[in-house]
């Protein structure tokens, strides 16, 4: 797995071969374990999912309000993708085949229901309007997110953390219906 995500990370291409080659693996072996190419693109999409889910995503902050914990959530969201060397390909949309563009897709959705609950869960609590559909907040919150960071990352230079971190909690607030939102 390591192998893959330097190549892929290195040169924007993920070849079994090239792979199998940086791990000092016969070709064969990526294929016995992941099957295919596809497969191997699948298993580094879904690590990075899951790093994410770690550094930011499924982690479960205590500060007392939902924008603090959602600041904070931002914050270490962008320090993991701007850290990660897979972000860039992976929010300018990986290239693989359908199965590959499916196995991103089904990531995505999961990152969405999990906001569907987060939004939800501070609607109930009087935190965000209610007259808000919680599925298009999420969805447009994370595609929202996703866009600034992907396009931030293409940048020369890139601007800091802290810059777009506030950028992000501008949109963010702004599209959950935030009166007044706290200093980010």
């Amino acid at each position: 797995m390591r192998a893959a995500v330097e190549e892929l990370a290195e040169t924007g291409e993920l070849e079994v071969a090239a792979v199998a080659r940086r791990a000092g693996a016969s070709t064969g072996l990526p294929y016995r374990y992941f099957g295919t190419r596809s497969g191997l693109l699948i298993a580094v999409l879904e690590d990075f999912y899951e790093r994410l889910g770690e550094a930011a995503a499924l982690r479960e902050y205590t500060p007392d309000t939902w924008a603090e914990r959602e600041q904070q959530r931002i914050r270490d969201w962008v320090a993991f993708l701007y850290a990660e060397p897979l972000a860039p390909l992976v929010l300018g949309g990986l290239v693989g085949d359908a199965e590959v563009a499916a196995a991103n897709t089904r990531q995505l959705h999961m990152l969405i229901e999990m906001g569907v609950r987060n939004m939800a869960h501070a609607q109930r609590a009087g935190e965000l309007p209610a007259d808000r559909d919680p599925e298009f907040l999420a969805a447009a919150t994370l595609g929202g997110t996703h866009a600034l960071i992907s396009t931030a990352l293409t940048r020369t230079p890139r601007p800091s953390a802290e810059d777009l971190v506030a950028q992000l909690w501008a949109f963010v607030s702004g599209a959950v219906g935030l009166t007044s939102p706290p200093a980010a």
